[in-house]
């Protein structure tokens, strides 16, 4: 029954599903004429609110870029290649390689969910290419890394957030403990539940060897073998850029600077961190400065969708926030909302908030001050409440291409490829955390 279910929707993603730009492009639009219809504002107050809106996310754009091709860089190391051939090598069959890379997708996930993004495709990749001939399906093992997203860990923005002195809503709910909310018992019980059932489900919906669609190796180009010259036979500038000496030097730097950011901060990843140790660990494992300067060209190449992308997912947001549209949509929910059901409503409402604003500190923003009184009123637990609207904001990422743009230009797919068996995944994880959230 599940192998039928994802056949359908993998056949109806790929017929109706349109490129990641086309579709945030019909977004912007359902969401304009929404703000008309439902919120009664004027074309030119949507407009105004769209135009406002279209540059809040070029620190966001830039950082994701980084991520991106720093990790990029990183893994085409000659050290990193070697580590995540070992990787690959953990796995014997083509089974236990699907469900393999969605733990390791999951683990690196719940620790960074910028780290878990680039990790998990590298490792889906290198699996993919060393076991090619045993009827991998790459699209379903690349959906397997992006499941990983799904997880929330000490990275989440929301707990982090009512966690730190001086949030906006500090007056209101004071300073929630993360041991109250990401590793509460209920908490650790979903995200278990989760790392366990995934996997599950991927092994269900393995096709066929016949029906397996391999790697193509062509993707990913083919490695060059260039003689390097002699020192003498060098210019000045060739030695400098040839320099391991050059490398070290700026290495250290970036060492010390993460070195010093644990011993003050400790594990308290965010992109920039991730960032700064994915371009000191890629300049130190390409030894010389032109080779990391090849390696972050190549990878450059393939940010374009997100360069293109989340301009336009920042005005969406833009038109959500002021118009009014997210918080007419979270009111819905608390409108039909008793004590036991708040919870499961609030995470449904993420959900689908989540679509149009994939940002948990923009929806935090937005749905906070609007749930967090119904909870009081309804004498609903705070940081149960906080919780659904970042499990809700991770939920739907599974079927939102934003967040899968990073993976699918380290992959060579399109999203088309992945997006049915994401919306396996987005059904067992609602079930899990609908069941969550309603019952503990």
């Amino acid at each position: 029954m599940i192998k039928r279910l994802t056949s359908a929707l993998v056949l109806m993603v790929k017929k109706y599903l349109p490129n990641p730009y086309i579709l945030c492009s019909l977004l912007t639009l359902f969401v304009f004429l929404a703000g008309i219809i439902v919120t009664h504002k004027t074309p030119y107050e949507m407009t105004t609110f769209w135009g406002n809106g279209f540059f809040n996310l070029l620190k966001f754009t830039m950082q994701m870029i980084l991520v991106l091709f720093t990790g990029h860089a990183l893994a085409n190391a000659p050290v990193v290649v070697k580590i995540l051939k070992k990787l690959a090598s953990v796995p014997k069959t083509r089974v236990q390689a699907v469900m393999f890379t969605c733990v390791i997708a999951y683990i690196c996930s719940y620790l960074n969910w910028g780290f878990g993004l680039i990790a998990g495709v590298l490792i889906a990749k290198e699996i993919a290419v060393q076991h090619r001939g045993k009827g991998i399906h790459f699209p379903l093992i690349v959906a397997a890394a992006y499941s990983g997203n799904i997880a929330r860990g000490p990275s989440t923005s929301i707990p982090l957030v009512i966690a730190t002195k001086g949030h906006f809503l500090e007056d209101s709910i004071g300073i929630i403990p993360v041991s109250d909310s990401l590793y509460s018992s209920w908490n650790i019980i979903i995200t278990i539940t989760l790392m366990i059932a995934i996997p599950l489900l991927f092994k269900a919906m393995m096709p066929s060897v016949e029906d397996s669609v391999e790697v193509d190796l062509e993707l990913f180009g083919k490695e060059e073998n260039i003689t390097a010259k002699k020192s003498s036979e060098m210019t000045p500038a060739e030695r400098i850029e040839n320099s391991s000496v050059l490398t070290w030097l700026i290495g250290i730097l970036g060492l010390v600077y993460i070195g010093n950011y644990f011993v003050t901060k400790g594990f308290n990843l965010d992109l920039n961190i991730v960032i700064m140790i994915f371009m000191t660990l890629g300049i130190l494992g390409h030894h010389t400065p032109i080779n990391y300067v090849k390696a972050a060209n190549e990878a450059i190449k393939v940010c374009g969708g997100i360069a293109l992308q989340f301009p336009f997912y920042a005005g969406i947001m833009g038109m959500m926030k002021d118009s009014g549209l997210a918080i007419v949509m979270s009111e819905f929910f608390i409108s039909i909302a008793t004590q036991r059901t708040f919870p499961l409503f609030t995470f449904l409402s993420a959900g689908i908030v989540n679509i149009f604003i994939p940002s948990g500190g923009g929806q935090w923003a937005i749905q906070g001050p609007i749930m967090i009184p119904a909870a009081k009123a309804l004498n609903v637990d705070i940081a149960k409440t906080a919780m659904a609207l970042a499990w809700g904001d991770s939920w739907t990422n599974q079927i939102q291409p934003f967040w899968a743009l990073p993976i699918l230009a380290i992959a060579g797919l399109d999203v088309k490829d992945i997006m049915g068996y994401c919306a396996m995944v987005l059904i067992l994880a609602g079930a899990i955390l609908g069941g969550g959230f309603l019952l503990l």
